[in-house]
C-alpha cells in the first residue's frame, strides 16, 4: 500500500503523518507533499515528533507530483481539500480535516500531532483488516 499525505505547506501535518505511518507500519510506503510547499520543515513539528521518539528532521517539503499521485493507492489530504489533487480519482482521496498548526503554540502542535497519530493508527488498522 502506497499512501501520499498532502497538505498545503508540507511542513507539519503531512510530515507528521508520514513519520507516524513509517513508524507504525513496515508494509506501508508513506510519502508527503504539499500544494504550496514551505522552504523547510517546521521546527515545532520536529520537536513534537521527537517527543514520540520519531525523527522527521531530515524530511523535506516537496511539491505534489502528478506522477506520484497516479502511483499511490491512497491520498490523504489535510486541509487542502479534495481539489488539491485534481488529477486523482475521487475514490483515491480522503480528507482529514486537521487544523494547520503553523503559527500556533507548541501545545497546539502536540494536540494536532496526537490527532494525526490516532488517525494514522486507525488507518493502518483499517488497511490491515481489508
Amino acid at each position: 500500500m502506497r499512501i501520499l499525505f498532502a497538505c498545503v505547506g508540507n511542513s507539519a501535518r503531512s510530515q507528521m503523518a508520514e513519520g507516524f505511518a513509517k513508524h507504525y507500519s513496515d508494509d506501508i510506503q508513506a510519502t508527503s507533499a504539499g500544494t504550496s510547499p514551505a522552504s523547510k520543515i517546521s521546527k515545532k513539528a520536529v520537536k513534537v515528533m521527537s517527543e514520540k521518539g520519531i525523527d522527521i528532521s531530515q524530511q523535506k517539503p516537496s511539491l505534489i507530483n502528478p506522477s506520484e499521485v497516479k502511483d499511490v493507492d491512497l491520498i490523504i489530504t489535510m486541509g487542502c481539500g479534495p481539489d488539491a489533487c485534481p488529477t486523482a480519482p475521487p475514490e483515491k482521496v480522503r480528507e482529514w480535516k486537521i487544523d494547520d498548526p503553523c503559527g500556533r503554540s507548541i501545545e497546539d502542535f502536540r494536540k494536532i500531532r496526537d490527532k494525526i497519530e490516532n488517525k494514522v493508527r486507525e488507518l493502518i488498522k483499517e488497511i490491515r483488516s481489508d
